[in-house]
């Protein structure tokens, strides 16, 4: 599998997270086409199938990323 570069998942990281903030669910459909590729692209970029894992796996390749750490993971 293809890996991304963590400055284009950091990216792409900090864009879902700042709509996710807005509220663009609630947003006009512009807004809520754009939190839908962003959140599609970070599944492909990240080999995931839901944006939850897409957010957790595109963390742990960032820098400084603790890999062994699964707090971000529910029990």
């Amino acid at each position: 599998m293809l890996m991304a570069h963590p400055a284009v998942l950091m990216n792409l990281v900090e864009q879902y997270e700042t709509l996710r903030v807005l509220n663009a669910d609630d947003g006009s459909e512009e807004v809520r086409s754009r939190m839908a590729d962003i959140a599609y692209t970070l599944c492909v970029a990240t080999g995931t199938k839901d944006i939850d894992a897409a957010l957790i796996a595109a963390r742990h390749r960032l820098p400084g990323a603790r890999t062994e750490d699964d707090s971000l993971l529910t029990a």
